[in-house]
């Protein structure tokens, strides 16, 4: 039964049964590397939000008495 595809536990298995791989991981590849991507695409986005922040005038005030 070795190479030949069988449903277990409702996947897609390609193998015999002491070798058992799962042939549809290959097609869930593409929606995790694009979460990957949102979550540094959103990352991105609030890292340079904090970089375009005013540094508020007290903050400036006490490092203007430390120098």
């Amino acid at each position: 039964m070795q190479g030949e595809e069988r449903p277990v536990n409702g996947k897609t298995v390609k193998g015999s049964a002491n070798s058992v791989r799962d042939v549809t991981s290959s097609r869930r590849a593409a929606p995790r590397a694009e979460k990957k991507g949102d979550v540094g695409n959103a990352l991105r986005s609030i890292y340079q939000q904090t970089v375009d922040e005013a540094i508020p005038s007290e903050m400036l005030d006490l490092l203007g008495k430390l120098g």
